[in-house]
């Protein structure tokens, strides 16, 4: 019988040929998934299709994609290798899920940073240096040497000797070894040198004992302490402006030497070498706050002199093809480098020639033309990493994978936008599943297949309210399918501003002599096509100018929260500080027995409330801990209570509960009530105080970065693109919260791409035309009213089209 008709079916039908068993795998089937806040999901997602996951922030769309799905994929590819091979790898635990069927490779392109290290570069990212360094190997002249020779981060070594091989008989053996490399040798391929001063490391007043230190970190109380008062180099009790010459550089200058203290073995370094092992190897955005202050308050950098910051040695500055040398070929916008490639026309290196032009061109489509190949990795916002990452997939050969995207659109205009949904899409006809986790519009639209998580946050999320067609969606009662049409209107009445900030003569980047008034007292929206110069003149020429301090300026950026699993939001805005000292006021002990991370912790687990078990080439295991049930504190602590609770439940409280808990009765403290009602402002409301840091996702990291610096109201506030991770449903509160911030008095700047903001603005400051060399002007200034009825700029165009205009 025909299933479609329910009549006999054609004698011919019986001879038709039977699917192939291999081609009724095309499902990943997902079952009993519980990781962090899923409810035993069970979903079943169509291969070789784009299927975008949707929800509000903290739904567990990431913890379905990326913490279930790639991490058994990856897990699964990993004990393909022999158990020595894995002995060197990650060694992830198995997701906890009942049931992962149909899995492929998995290839994540997520928003984390590419690195910090100040060596690393778009080009080293790409492999687009790689290939350079090939190139002007072999054509360069005068000619450096190898490939190596042409790269900042390999030193010229040289060394003679002998070595002992100690196989069968030992015999010994004389040796050379000679490596030319194309690292600056002052900078050591930093491309800066930097100069500390003195008086910001210490007090030299007072001895080492007496707390002369005033470096972060720096205690005498710990293993600094034992190590400076037990090196014998110098009279710890001595004030340091009494030191004599030897005293003073050993202090400072001592190259690292063995020693013993107590019969233990260590290793004493001066001071310099140890902040600049420490603190300046490594991307000044990328350290905690204080050693970020510290830094720069103690240290100067300046453009290396002998290399004039391309980070390369003499040698490999020097050679050059067709007058053009590596560092200025870096140097380029990647658009141009590309028209500079193409018109090298040298058969033998034909093929090398082609690959680079291609990751170049790669590198275009994604819309980054306008970055040059030496700017650092450390600088890209989250969405320029996660698209420089693409530029490895966009040429490859391989098919039937399965593409992982965390938010792709960040950081992207409207019309920049289209372009990647191109990307997407031709990634998925090469015959690849690809997944996205999305918020905007545009993306979920081009989905053939939409998984929406939910119906809350945190523990009101956790389980798939609808699987199906972007139509179906729209139909459904979700939060999302609510939201998807929503469009925010026009305001009827702009604000008047109250003053002004003046930026003359910009030329940060790629800005233009930029003149620009920026308004107070009003919701200011700096925008523009992805590279036209947004951060430049906010960041740049805004933040660094003088009129900027004098007014008060905060800037909440894009950088992420860096914390430990100990770190959790209670830590993070200094609740856990007033709630500390109200639990000892209340029992007549001390605040620190109220902390996991001191007196108080649990001896079992060190307060961490669990205990890993490392099992070498097998994965590690995380187990509660059974002296403290998970608790984190000492049985002893947990016996002293504030309103009845003690400070384990506390913890244990959403930021709703927990505002309430303190606002009234014995357990009051407004100091608490003042955080927790930023948090609630912000949409935090679900989180709980205690939830580990590295649990949250990026839309939640991102708002409570914003909450713990709504704290002081008044002057301005600098938000770069605060939607970044929201849920549309989301947006609306943001704008509010906007709202409210200006009319506390607060000026607000915010560098946005996102309609609803635009459209919600006083004033609008558009930068363009295009990306790079093509904007850094502004070309457009007014309320947003104007600029739908104008449509002078591609933002006047989306932005019209989005409010109907």
């Amino acid at each position: 019988m025909s299933k479609a008709t329910g009549t006999p079916s054609r004698p011919e039908a019986a001879t038709a040929p039977a699917p192939e068993t291999a081609d009724t795998h095309d499902l990943i089937r997902v079952h009993g998934a519980r990781e962090n806040n899923l409810r035993d999901v069970a979903v079943e997602i169509p291969k070789r299709r784009l299927t975008v996951f949707t929800g509000v922030s903290g739904s567990g769309k990431s913890s379905l994609v990326f913490d279930t799905i790639a991490a058994e994929s990856r897990r699964l590819v990993n004990e393909t290798y022999s158990a020595f091979v894995q002995g060197f790898m990650p060694a992830p635990a198995r997701p906890d899920v009942d049931v992962l069927d149909g899995l492929t490779a998995v290839i994540s392109v997520d928003q984390q940073r590419i690195g910090t290290d100040p060596r690393s570069t778009v080009g080293t990212a790409t492999d687009a240096n790689a290939m350079l360094r090939v190139l002007f190997s072999r054509l360069g002249r005068p000619h450096a040497g190898p490939p190596n020779a042409y790269a900042f981060n390999v030193p010229s070594v040289r060394a003679s000797g002998a070595i002992t091989v100690e196989r069968g008989a030992r015999r010994t053996v004389k040796a050379t070894f000679d490596r030319t490399g194309g690292m600056c040798p002052r900078c050591e391929g930093r491309g800066s040198v930097s100069d500390i001063d003195l008086t910001q490391l210490y007090d030299d007043t007072k001895s080492l004992n007496e707390g002369a230190l005033t470096v972060p970190g720096y205690s005498m109380d710990g293993w600094y302490g034992r190590i400076f008062t037990g090196c014998g180099f110098f009279d710890p009790d001595k004030p340091i402006r009494k030191y004599t010459k030897r005293e003073l550089d050993a202090l400072l200058h001592k190259e690292p030497t063995r020693i013993k203290v107590d019969g233990v073995n260590l290793t004493y370094e001066g001071l310099i070498p140890k902040i600049r092992s420490s603190f300046l190897s490594k991307d000044v955005d990328s350290l905690q706050p204080h050693v970020r202050a510290f830094v720069e308050r103690a240290v100067t950098f300046a453009t290396c002199p002998d290399c004039a910051g391309t980070r390369l040695s003499e040698a490999a500055r020097a050679s050059k093809i067709d007058g053009t040398g590596i560092a200025d070929a870096c140097a380029m916008q990647v658009g141009d480098l590309a028209a500079w490639v193409r018109g090298i026309g040298e058969p033998s290196v034909a093929p090398l020639l082609a690959a680079l032009g291609e990751t170049l061109d790669s590198l275009t489509r994604i819309g980054l033309g306008y970055l040059s190949l030496d700017r650092p990795t450390g600088t890209l916002s989250g969405g320029e990493a996660q698209r420089v990452k693409m530029v490895r997939q966009l040429g490859s050969s391989l098919t039937d994978v399965t593409y992982v995207f965390d938010e792709p659109t960040t950081g992207l205009h409207p019309h920049d936008i289209e372009r990647m949904n191109g990307l997407l899409l031709r990634l998925r006809d090469k015959g690849n599943t690809v997944l996205v986790v999305e918020h905007k519009p545009e993306v979920i639209a081009i989905a053939d297949h939409v998984v929406d998580l939910g119906p809350g946050a945190g523990t009101a999320g956790g389980t798939v309210v609808y699987e199906g067609t972007v139509e179906g969606l729209r139909a459904a009662g979700t939060a999302t399918g609510r939201h998807l049409g929503d469009r925010a209107a026009l305001k009827k009445r702009v604000r008047e501003a109250t003053g002004r900030l003046e930026i003359r003569g910009a030329a940060t980047h790629n800005l233009r002599d930029v003149d620009v008034d920026i308004p107070l007292g009003v919701l200011t929206v700096v925008t523009g096509v992805a590279g036209s110069g947004k951060s430049s003149l906010v960041h740049g020429a805004l933040a660094g100018s003088p009129q900027a301090a004098e007014a008060g300026l905060v800037v909440v950026g894009q950088e992420p929260i860096r914390g430990s699993r100990r770190s959790n939001p209670a830590t993070y805005t200094g609740l856990l500080d007033p709630v500390r000292k109200a639990f000892a006021k209340a029992n007549g002990v001390k605040p620190a027995l109220f902390s996991a991370n001191s007196e108080g912790a649990c001896p079992g687990c060190g307060g961490a409330g669990v205990v890993y078990t490392d099992l070498a080439m097998a994965a590690g295991v995380a187990s509660p801990c059974e002296e403290c049930e998970g608790r984190r504190y000492r049985a002893s602590v947990l016996e002293y209570r504030l309103g009845g609770r003690d400070i384990g439940e506390v913890l244990a409280m959403p930021v709703n509960e927990a505002a309430g808990f303190f606002a009234e009765g014995e357990a009051r403290v407004p100091a608490a009530e003042r955080v927790l009602g930023r948090l609630a402002d912000v949409g935090l409301g679900y989180l709980s105080l205690g939830q580990p840091l590295t649990t949250l996702s990026g839309g939640e990291r991102q708002r409570l970065k914003l909450a713990t610096h709504m704290a002081g109201r008044g002057g301005v506030h600098v938000l770069d693109e605060p939607t970044a991770g929201l849920h549309l449903a989301d947006v609306e509160q943001l704008l509010g919260l906007l709202d409210r911030l200006v009319d506390s008095g607060t000026s607000v700047i915010v560098v946005e791409h996102h309609q609803a903001v635009m459209a919600h603005a006083d004033w609008i400051i558009d930068l363009g035309p295009g990306a790079g060399h093509e904007g850094g002007r502004v070309v457009f200034e007014g309320t947003p009213a104007d600029l739908v009825t104008a449509r002078s700029t591609l933002t006047g165009e989306h932005l019209a089209a989005y409010v109907g205009g």
